[in-house]
């Protein structure tokens, strides 16, 4: 009787255990209507006239209290929200319409808390804008949340939210034709990190030289002629690598007609109608044939060649005794480092 028992005992607690399970993963499902959802990237699926609106699986928590979306395509009328909303909002409604949602609307910088009145917050955003959306984990327990809004990795404003029973979801919400974004769930805010690496803003005065490039948050776009081999648009930042600030990374938005698209290093003063790699005191991978340049119009085959949604990076590897070594005059002693170049392909 008892070996019977304890088997019925165990059956039960299975069939506990699976039920739990099933709970969890209906609680913890992303949810999205009128949205095309292709890995990080969300696009929208409507006609213009109904909202398409997506729900993250999990709320903003302590240990996960920000994420950010970039503006791949600001579509027709550009009508896309960001922000936080209850796990079961409706789907046909921009987050911040409803009650206890909050969301900023990058057509026209409003704020949207529980309102389909909006009221004015912050500038509006554009094609390569990154808007994140945060919660200030000090506050958590209080019954109340401190949301703030970023633009471009810049606090833009905060609100004070009552805390709803299941927490604040993030959220997205588009409404014409041509809407795309690219969520970052696991997204940063404040983070010592950002020293390690080169970080461009929003701003041209990053940019020690443009010539022939546009500059639209963090998005590059060439904007010459592009009918001769001189019709050559660059960008050059405004700092060099360092110890500090060693690597760098480059997305393929749009390949245009040919992807005549170059990523890496030059000195300081190079011509501005040649790619980098062309001439003297420059080495740069060439995303249309896979080539490496090295100070000469002429490449070696050296990777494969690059497509849009690719990922283009370029570092130095410093050597572990390396000092800036400055010999006066404006010279510097002339020392050799490892220059490597990656690529995280997204086409198949």
């Amino acid at each position: 009787m008892d070996d019977i028992n304890l088997h019925y005992r165990f059956l039960n607690w299975r069939r506990r255990i699976r039920e739990i399970r099933e709970v969890r993963a209906v609680r913890y499902q992303e949810r999205y209507k009128r949205m095309l959802k292709n890995g990080d990237t969300l696009s929208y699926q409507g006609n213009s006239d109904e909202v398409g609106c997506y729900v993250a699986p999990r709320p903003l928590s302590k240990g996960n209290c920000y994420f950010e979306v970039t503006i791949i395509d600001t579509g027709v009328r550009g009508t896309i929200a960001v922000g936080l909303v209850p796990q079961y909002y409706k789907l046909d409604h921009q987050p911040g319409w409803l009650p206890h949602s909050i969301a900023y609307h990058a057509d026209d910088g409003k704020l949207y808390n529980g309102n389909p009145v909006g009221q004015q917050f912050g500038p509006k955003c554009n094609r390569g804008d990154r808007i994140g959306c945060g919660i200030y984990a000090d506050t958590f327990d209080a019954g109340l949340l401190t949301v703030f809004f970023t633009k471009n990795g810049k606090e833009v404003g905060s609100v004070v939210v009552p805390v709803a029973p299941d927490g604040l979801f993030p959220a997205i919400g588009m409404h014409s034709l041509g809407e795309e974004v690219r969520l970052d769930l696991q997204a940063e805010w404040g983070s010592e990190e950002e020293d390690s690496v080169m970080m461009v803003d929003s701003h041209e005065d990053e940019w020690a030289r443009l010539y022939d490039v546009r500059v639209s948050g963090t998005l590059l776009e060439y904007v010459g002629k592009g009918k001769s081999i001189m019709d050559v648009g660059l960008a050059q930042a405004r700092q060099p690598l360092t110890t500090r600030s060693h690597y760098f990374e480059v997305e393929i938005v749009d390949p245009g007609e040919k992807c005549y698209i170059a990523l890496g290093l030059a000195r300081r003063d190079y011509p501005k109608n040649r790619h980098p790699g062309w001439s003297r005191g420059s080495v740069a991978y060439h995303a249309d044939d896979g080539k490496i340049f090295h100070g000469s119009g002429v490449g070696d085959q050296f990777g494969p060649r690059c497509f849009e949604g690719d990922i283009m990076g370029c570092g130095i590897m410093f050597p572990r005794d390396y000092v800036l070594d400055y010999e006066g005059k404006n010279t510097y002693r002339v020392q050799k480092f490892s220059i490597l170049f990656t690529l995280l392909p997204m086409h198949t």
